[in-house]
């Protein structure tokens, strides 16, 4: 390969990166355009394979309807499961239920109680959209993804670069074996502090949920 042959290839590359930006640009400016006015609103994540019937689905209905009641928004990532559940609560609730689905190999289809949909190509542009225009964080059980997205946040409020705001694990049969490996670990280790514990809560109660937010997001 010539020097010729080595500088089209290098062109061709810094030109595949130049339009991806103006990709990711158009990503931002769609989602900012949209979500500028769907405060006061709540993110609820969760696993895509929770089933209908299943008691997170159930939960995740009740609580995404209780916070529409009482006058919050409801936003997910709009696929199936979890994400359906939160959707089909807020709708059943009066609220706005919106889905920022994610474009995935194994496609992911957005789910049908979303009234609003947005599609995403990159994840990290569409978990701006959940930090910038989400007042509350809900985490139902869940994998990598629900993990991702909770431990983000929480990493965003303890590092102070977005004001503080209830974030709720919900389930403690799910979610107590990590707070309790939170404790004998990270904070025996000496790798957060012991207020840091205090940056989530975790809950059974469905009624807990909306009082916490309440508490601290004004409709």
């Amino acid at each position: 390969m010539d020097k010729h042959e080595k500088q089209y290839l290098l062109d061709s590359f810094n030109v595949g990166d130049a339009w991806r930006l103006f990709k990711i640009m158009a990503e931002f400016v769609e989602g900012f355009e949209s979500l500028s006015d769907i405060n006061p609103c709540v993110s609820i994540f969760g696993s895509a394979r929770t089933k209908p019937g299943d008691d997170a689905y159930e939960k995740t209905v009740l609580i995404a309807r209780k916070l529409a009641e009482a006058g919050y928004n409801i936003l997910t990532g709009g696929g199936p499961g979890i994400m359906e559940a939160g959707n089909k609560g807020a709708r059943e609730g009066g609220g706005r239920s919106v889905g920022l689905n994610i474009r995935l190999p194994m496609e992911q289809k957005p789910n049908p109680f979303a009234d609003m949909h947005l599609e995403f190509k990159y994840f990290f542009v569409r978990k701006v959209m959940f930090i910038k225009y989400a007042q509350a964080y809900v985490g139902m059980p869940g994998g990598f993804g629900t993990l991702d997205e909770i431990f983000e946040a929480i990493t965003l409020i303890q590092t102070n670069r977005i004001k503080p705001f209830p974030v709720i694990l919900f389930d403690t049969s799910y979610w107590g074996g990590l707070m309790e490996w939170i404790k004998n670990e990270l904070l025996a280790h000496g790798m957060i502090k012991a207020e840091d514990l205090d940056l989530f809560t975790l809950t059974d109660d469905p009624d807990m949920v909306v009082k916490i937010i309440k508490k601290t997001v004004i409709v």
